[in-house]
């Protein structure tokens, strides 16, 4: 046997350990902080939002001016999706006793209803979960890719985007400094 036909063995065998070790860390890896990021949506309306929910309800983002909304791109099978949802759930619970409630929304592409139904039946969270079958409502956000939560104003103004997995208290954290700069501006 020449040594030609002894070392490919033993580089694909070190390339398969060394890609094995990679997918086990990106499994294990715990999110990293919560980042703020610019877009050219930043202060400008937000886009058309049309679709309809998963419980069939219509679904139109210009009507829910007058509140705070969350959007909350999602799909059932993210991991960083499943590490930031108990975060999600606490601010919903959060938001309950509130008297400035912020309306959260989880919009679902490119993942069908069935398993987004269970994954809440077995996670938790009670908000909405819009559909974006066709992909126009991440499109016109720009995401890249889930999750991604974005904050609107009550005036229907884009007022934050946040990539990659929340953090725990991250969220509730920006909008309590949004809402008390929107005060301010009143």
């Amino acid at each position: 046997m020449s040594n030609k036909t002894r070392i490919v063995p033993l580089i694909a065998g070190i390339v398969g350990v060394l890609l094995l070790a990679f997918l086990v860390v990106l499994v294990l890896a715990k999110p990293g902080d919560s980042e703020s990021a610019s877009s050219p949506l930043l202060g400008k309306p937000a886009p058309s939002v049309i679709s309809t929910t998963l419980s069939n309800a219509p679904f139109d983002l210009s009507r829910r001016k007058g509140s705070w909304v969350v959007l909350n791109f999602f799909n059932s099978t993210c991991v960083p999706c499943r590490q930031e949802h108990p975060y999600l759930v606490s601010f919903e619970e959060d938001q309950l006793g509130s008297t400035d409630k912020v309306e959260l929304f989880a919009i679902v592409n490119d993942d069908n209803d069935a398993a987004v139904n269970a994954f809440f039946d077995t996670y938790g969270g009670t908000w909405e979960k819009v559909r974006d079958d066709d992909g126009a409502i991440s499109v016109a956000f720009g995401i890249a890719k889930v999750p991604e939560t974005w904050v609107i104003d009550p005036n229907g103004y884009v007022r934050l985007r946040i990539i990659g997995a929340l953090t725990e208290g991250f969220l509730t954290k920006q909008i309590d400094d949004l809402k008390k700069q929107f005060a301010g501006n009143s």
